[in-house]
């Protein structure tokens, strides 16, 4: 099995990147989640996939958790201990499920990198234990794992920094002295050999075409480097508007520039120019989007100078309105596209509720509900929507449903509760009210207001 990047993708499974990419931007990380284990299932060796997903998981269950092991007692969880020894291939997507609920599990991340070996995916095995290098570093057994696997891959840099990061735990480790020792050793040995072997000429050409590369590809220049290359790029397109390379070049650089409005039109035109690709068009929405953020930070930036101006409260108040109009439009494009993904029925049910159209929100909100990944919150926005039409009864059931999907104290099930005992208090059931509240009191003093509230109650 072979590790791929991005451009080896089949072409069934682009579509799924691009829309998981789309996700992540929005921050919207279960629906991320959800769709980077279908594409890792198809595509094991999409490392790049497989990083993105382990930070999406870290991001909705946090980087300082405990470490439990993945196995644990359980029988279930020892036949799949079993399946990843016979079977490393079959067992890759199981045990992504568990990294899904504990991403930082060390156990979970070996097993991982037993399987990526087995299956000389070696990226992948790296990168399972870099994940408890960086995260869990004081685990040194599996450090110790980590420095063998460089040195049996002839990697002695990489190596020796993992052999010193065990001494930072240990200092009396003498198995890592001695290895930092050694591994350094080897790789100035093979730095020298590298540097005996490689002609004057070999240098010099190497060093042009890394050159060429890095002004290629480099986001870290400079605005005046920006700039060069953004007056290049313009001559190059003025030659030839039709050019679709020249157009997601010049479109390129106006982003990093965060030149958003132009970002967009040249995103735009080079979409127009390439027979409907997926990616440029996402790339040209979220240009747009930016364009409009840009645009009413700086009417924000305005007022907040000058507090008193009443034409400037009256424009940001009408880009607001364009602005949350303008979401509607590009949420129903998108379900026009494709109806059946609630995913997009969730984005425009929350556009409508954001402009106050709490009917038109209901059935794409209720459809949206058919997702599992996402149940949860779609059933909190329904509950706030049905709140904002005073149907408290039908609101409650919402957030009750939403509550009995959800087991751990994190923070979509404060916000579930909160959201229950706020409707509650506008019913006047205070007791219903403070349970809500004190659930999230024990676990979360300082949540919101929720101290004031539960304490206020026993005065």
């Amino acid at each position: 099995m072979a590790e791929i990047t991005e451009k080896d993708l089949p072409a069934n499974i682009r579509p799924l990147w691009l829309k998981a990419l789309s996700a992540v931007q929005m921050n919207n990380f279960e629906y991320a989640i959800s769709l980077l284990q279908a594409i890792l299932k198809d595509a094991p060796g999409f490392l790049e996939g497989r990083e993105i997903l382990r930070k999406c998981a870290i991001q909705l269950h946090g980087a300082g958790g405990k470490k439990k092991g993945l196995f644990g007692l359980s029988g279930g969880n020892m036949k799949l201990a079993n399946q990843a020894k016979k079977d490393p291939a079959a067992a890759l997507p199981l045990i992504e499920k568990e990294l899904e609920k504990d991403p930082l599990s060390d156990s979970a991340n070996e097993v991982l990198f037993d399987c990526a070996c087995k299956l000389e995916l070696f990226g992948t095995a790296a990168f399972a234990l870099e994940t408890i290098r960086k995260h869990n570093p004081e685990n040194v057994k599996l450090l110790h794992k980590l420095a063998e696997f460089y040195l049996s891959r002839e990697m002695s840099t990489e190596a020796a920094e993992v052999y010193n990061d065990i001494i930072k735990q240990v200092p009396n480790d003498s198995v890592a002295v001695k290895g930092a020792k050694d591994a350094s050793a080897r790789a100035s040995m093979q730095k020298q050999r590298w540097d005996e072997n490689t002609s004057m000429k070999d240098l010099m050409r190497d060093s042009e075409q890394n050159e060429e590369l890095e002004k290629a590809g480099r986001t870290g220049l400079t605005r005046e480097q920006l700039e060069a290359r953004r007056d290049k790029a313009i001559e190059k397109y003025n030659a030839d508007p039709n050019n679709l390379a020249a157009s997601k070049e010049l479109a390129g650089i106006y982003e990093q520039l965060e030149d958003w409005a132009n970002a967009h039109t040249f995103f735009h035109w080079a979409h127009s120019l390439s027979n409907g690709d997926v990616a440029l068009e996402t790339k040209s929405s979220a240009m747009r989007d930016r364009a409009l953020e840009a645009e009413l930070v700086a009417l924000e930036n305005a007022l907040a100078a000058d507090p008193d101006n009443a034409e400037l409260k009256e424009q940001l108040g009408e880009r607001r309105k364009i602005r949350l109009n303008d979401q509607v439009e590009e949420a129903k494009r998108r379900v026009d596209q494709n109806p059946t993904d609630p995913q997009l029925r969730y984005e425009l049910g929350n556009a409508y509720y954001l402009v106050g159209d709490y009917t038109a929100a209901i059935p794409h909100l209720q459809q949206a509900t058919r997702n599992p990944h996402i149940r949860t919150k779609v059933l909190l926005l329904l509950g706030r929507t049905f709140r904002a039409k005073n149907m408290y009864d039908i609101a409650i059931k919402q957030l009750s449903d939403a509550l009995a999907d959800l087991h751990t104290m994190d923070g979509i099930k404060k916000e579930v509760l909160y959201e229950k005992g706020l409707i509650h208090t506008e019913m006047e059931d205070k007791a219903a009210a403070l349970d809500s509240f004190k659930q999230i009191y024990e676990v979360d003093y300082g949540y919101r207001d929720v101290a004031q509230r539960v304490e206020s109650s026993y005065t």
